[in-house]
């Protein structure tokens, strides 16, 4: 059993999801976690940025909030980049709809952002499960019966910051936050 894997995804992969990534990893280190427990990564569904650092603004709302950004570089979503995550948090609800038709296998662990903050708030994981992986798991499998077949909600999703001023860019960091900090309060309950 390797560590609990969770795949950020949105458009070009430097704003949305790197932010996602990263401040969940900040949340994570700052309750104790581990990232031997917890694999985060990214990516976006074009690959106009593959390469290319995280966008400016993104980074300092990270860097702000205790996050790293060294050695971020953007890629392009790949069906393998599906398949080496536990969840997969999207930003918009075509993004889900891209992942589960690359990988239609990934439908019951794909949300959107807001989706899986809203699902999990009043998920209580039993005590005996006490691994960072078996409590991710159970945590994924929990939100899809709660989501019971039901679409995401347009209010669900963030907003795309890029281009726009840095009070955008901190408003949509807040909406990550507010699901990236629940889900790793979840991950690394102790």
């Amino acid at each position: 059993m390797g560590p609990f894997g969770v795949l950020c995804v949105c458009m070009g992969n430097i704003c949305r999801s790197p932010m996602a990534e990263r401040l969940l990893v900040a949340d994570a280190l700052a309750l104790g976690g581990s990232t031997d427990e917890l694999y985060v990564h990214g990516a976006g569904t074009g690959g106009w940025h593959a390469g290319e650092p995280m966008d400016p603004q993104a980074a300092r709302q990270v860097l702000d909030r205790g996050g790293r950004v060294d050695g971020f570089k953007a890629r392009r979503l790949l069906a393998e980049h599906v398949d080496a995550s536990d969840l997969v948090l999207t930003a918009t609800i075509e993004q889900v709809e891209f992942v589960t038709e690359l990988r239609p296998d990934a439908a019951a662990r794909t949300f959107v952002f807001g989706e899986f903050g809203r699902l999990i708030r009043g998920v209580a994981l039993p005590a005996t499960l006490t691994g960072v992986y078996e409590r991710g798991v159970a945590l994924v499998e929990a939100a899809d019966r709660a989501r019971a077949g039901r679409p995401a909600l347009a209010s669900d999703e963030l907003d795309d910051p890029w281009g726009r001023a840095d009070s955008y860019f901190s408003r949509v960091a807040d909406e990550i936050q507010s699901t990236t900090r629940p889900l790793a309060a979840a991950l690394f309950a102790r």
